[in-house]
């Protein structure tokens, strides 16, 4: 797991702050509707129209739908990882709510990007945590199960040293249990009518499986977070994703070849290329990102660099979700030339 936890205190931000301008010059723009494969969907575009001065609002992105899990994380604070047999003491300790769907789920809706959570916790105190840290956060809990029968909440055991790495440990309890084997028509209708549908490897590939072929059936672009189970990604769970989003070591791992530098790097995600997966979004620590797309120059992003490095536990999971609340509101390459040539 890879996650930013969260607090019911509200205090998560996934967003930088934005000073005011002092003089700001308006430009008029007229709104439109780019298509998507879903025909059901309508996304909200703009161009600029110096003919116009007034904005038409038009109706509300479909959501964001994360199918995923969710954990109640132990921190413990340590100045280094302890040596086999060795008992350390922890600077500090807290439980907190995260698991990379909950993590990517809350920092849609604080982007405030319309957001579906669909996961299961347990009926016990971490449960109760997590349900109500995700709707403090703004994301909407219809699709969010609470198991009885004992099925504890998945938990687990974040290590963060001094200098801003992490260890974690996961306990699967209601993310790994008691899934049906067939996803009820309710679940699946959400999947089907989303704006993006974002998966992780914290739940039983069978669930992502039924989500992946529900939503690309429907049109919907699929991402697939990288991170989570260390073992090979099905091939019948590849097709049905349209971006796949590993790190640098999830990468090397999924294709079994070196991710030391670029080149390898690049020869691994055209490995992915062949594996079914069209788009290949790499996150690559302090070097930024890459994205792979089949058959074009790969595009990269260099980090925004921060004074002092307090955590890096959910980076991953807060870029993947930004990218994916971003994905509706982007206009594909033609608009992008056919508005450079009108203005």
């Amino acid at each position: 797991m890879e996650g930013i936890a969260f607090s019911p205190s509200n205090n998560f931000h996934c967003y930088p702050q934005i000073h005011p301008i002092k003089t700001l010059t308006p430009i008029p723009f007229r709104f439109c509707n780019y298509k998507t494969n879903n025909p059901k969907q309508s996304l909200l575009s703009f161009s600029i129209n110096s003919s116009k001065t007034s904005q038409t609002p038009i109706t509300q992105p479909p959501p964001l739908v994360v199918v995923g899990s969710a954990n109640a994380d132990i921190y413990v604070e340590i100045d280094r990882l302890p040596t086999e047999g060795e008992t350390i003491s922890a600077k500090n300790g807290q439980t907190l709510a995260g698991g990379k769907g909950a993590n990517q789920a809350t920092c849609g809706a604080k982007l405030s990007y319309p957001t579906y959570f669909v996961g299961q916790v347990g009926d016990d105190a971490h449960g109760k945590l997590i349900t109500q840290a995700l709707g403090n956060g703004g994301v909407r809990l219809e699709y969010l199960k609470s198991l009885g029968g004992g099925v504890p909440t998945g938990h687990a055991v974040v290590m963060l040293q001094s200098n801003g790495q992490n260890s974690i440990i996961i306990v699967g309890g209601a993310n790994m249990s008691s899934w049906p084997d067939k996803l009820s028509d309710q679940d699946l209708d959400v999947v089907k009518n989303a704006g993006i549908v974002l998966l992780q490897r914290e739940i039983p590939d069978s669930v992502n499986i039924q989500v992946a072929k529900a939503a690309k059936g429907a049109g919907v672009t699929v991402i697939m977070d990288a991170g989570g189970m260390d073992a090979p990604m099905p091939q019948e769970l590849l097709k049905f994703v349209d971006i796949f989003s590993p790190n640098e070591s999830e990468l090397g791992r999924l294709t079994g070849m070196p991710t030391d530098n670029f080149e390898q790097i690049s020869q691994a995600a055209a490995k992915c290329h062949k594996m079914g997966v069209k788009q290949v979004l790499v996150k690559l620590g302090a070097k930024g990102s890459a994205l792979f797309i089949e058959g074009e120059e790969p595009i990269t992003q260099p980090i925004i660099p921060a004074a002092q490095v307090v955590d890096t536990t959910g980076a991953g999971d807060t870029f993947t979700a930004s990218f994916a609340g971003a994905i509706p509101s982007m206009p594909d390459r033609k608009s992008v030339l056919n508005l450079l040539q009108s203005v």
